[in-house]
């Protein structure tokens, strides 16, 4: 049976919840891999509206499991504020979300690191959401972290953030001038979400291969884009975590050779939240039309996305490095009204045309993108859930992503909502 990764296949917020909320319907387990409460997943079913930062959107679906893996990093208090606000809107949390006991903890100096290091590199910043993300996993590679399971021992997470403390309000006071931490209040506050965690944490890298070996549905998801992935991102403007697939058998405790297929997730058009370069930006009022006709702002922290023109130059390098057996398009019908749309196939810079995505940062910057014009559609494509009732020239358009990728799609969203979207091939 199926064990499926998705993968955003751009800068993140390609609308990966709704696809993981659409495909649950025949998952047993769906299972968060990487990244923290920086992200955001928006899904919408009969209008309204559910947005999870932490808690995979399988837990709309009663009768999935949820798993938020070692790979994440966990702010107590925002995944519990998250359980609180579903159970108030009729939504069941209570032994179908498990936590693994190796997943790092936010503590509150990484918040405070986390945005006093943005100040200081003033125009040079990251761009990150101030969340704490970056110096959590700067303490977990540092093998300095606090862990899930380290709650349910209450003198050694005692001893550890004692030991850690004195590091942090060394930084705190001498590098940023800022205020000290007290352990106590620190110990006493975790302890407290230690007592209203704990029956949800356990050990998920085996519940996960038990349930592989016992041929369920799992679905692994993971948070932000490829193009934010540490290692193959845009460097240095990139999250902390691996975001790509592979980061899927790191940060949930599996094997490759479990995975059966990685669907990437494309927007039609392509966005990107804080710093960083972006070849097809556009700062017209096109760019502008998508953003507020995509309500393009960030689910976790309401930031204007930046907009501009499908660019298969990344998503070819998306391509091959989480090695997609099938897309996903949403947002189609943002792109409703327009004469023409563009499509980028390559970029130039100082005479030399790139087919591949260069690294080097001071090309991606300064590069000019080379497109192809398709025409467009004046007709409304939202709702629609039959590929041959699309415009002409969105099927046309459809199908061409599909020739220059070289990859099936085999979603098409068309909408919001649970319903509005062509499936073209089963994935369960």
């Amino acid at each position: 049976m199926p064990t499926l990764v998705i993968v955003g296949a751009q800068w993140g917020d390609e609308g990966k919840g709704k696809i993981v909320d659409v495909l649950t319907e025949k998952a047993d387990i769906v299972a968060r891999y990487q990244g923290g409460h920086n992200a955001g997943h928006t899904v919408v079913i009969n209008n309204s509206k559910f947005v999870l930062h932490l808690i995979p959107s399988g837990i709309l679906h009663k009768n999935t499991v949820c798993i938020i893996g070692n790979g994440v990093v966990v702010e107590p208090n925002a995944l519990i504020k998250e359980i609180t606000d579903l159970k108030k809107r009729g939504i069941k949390v209570s032994d179908n979300l498990l936590i693994s006991k190796n997943a790092h903890l936010i503590m509150p100096y990484h918040i405070a690191l986390d945005s006093a290091s943005e100040k200081t590199r003033g125009k040079k910043r990251i761009g990150t959401t101030g969340r704490g993300i970056g110096p959590t996993y700067v303490d977990k590679m540092a093998r300095t972290g606090l862990r899930v399971g380290d709650l349910l021992t209450p003198e050694a997470f005692r001893g550890k953030l004692a030991t850690n403390l004195k590091n942090v309000n060394f930084l705190m006071k001498n590098l940023y001038k800022a205020p000290a931490f007290s352990a106590k209040k620190i110990f006493d506050e975790y302890m407290e979400y230690a007592r209203i965690l704990r029956k949800h944490i356990a050990d998920t890298d085996v519940i996960v291969n038990e349930a592989i070996e016992k041929k369920q549905n799992l679905l692994l998801e993971g948070a932000q884009g490829t193009l934010l992935d540490v290692d193959h991102g845009t460097y240095p403007f990139v999250t902390s975590s691996s975001s790509i697939a592979g980061g899927a058998c790191t940060g949930l405790g599996i094997g490759p050779t479990r995975i059966t297929g990685v669907i990437g997730i494309v927007k039609a058009y392509t966005t990107r939240v804080g710093s960083g370069p972006f070849p097809t930006e556009l700062h017209d009022a096109t760019g502008e039309k998508m953003r507020e006709k995509g309500g393009e702002f960030g689910a976790t922290t309401g930031r204007p996305r930046r907009c501009g023109w499908l660019d298969t130059v990344i998503l070819k390098h998306s391509a091959a490095i989480n090695g997609f057996s099938g897309i996903v398009i949403t947002k189609l019908d943002i792109l409703d009204g327009l004469d023409t749309i563009k499509i980028c196939t390559s970029y130039r810079y100082k005479g030399k045309t790139y087919k591949d995505m260069p690294k080097d940062i001071e090309v991606l910057e300064n590069c000019t993108p080379v497109y192809e014009e398709v025409g467009g559609w004046q007709e409304s494509t939202e709702g629609i859930t039959e590929f041959g009732k699309l415009p002409k020239q969105a099927q046309a358009y459809i199908r061409k992503i599909e020739e220059l990728l070289g990859i099936k799609i085999v979603i098409v969203s068309t909408g919001q909502r649970r319903d509005e979207l062509i499936m073209l091939q089963e994935q369960f």
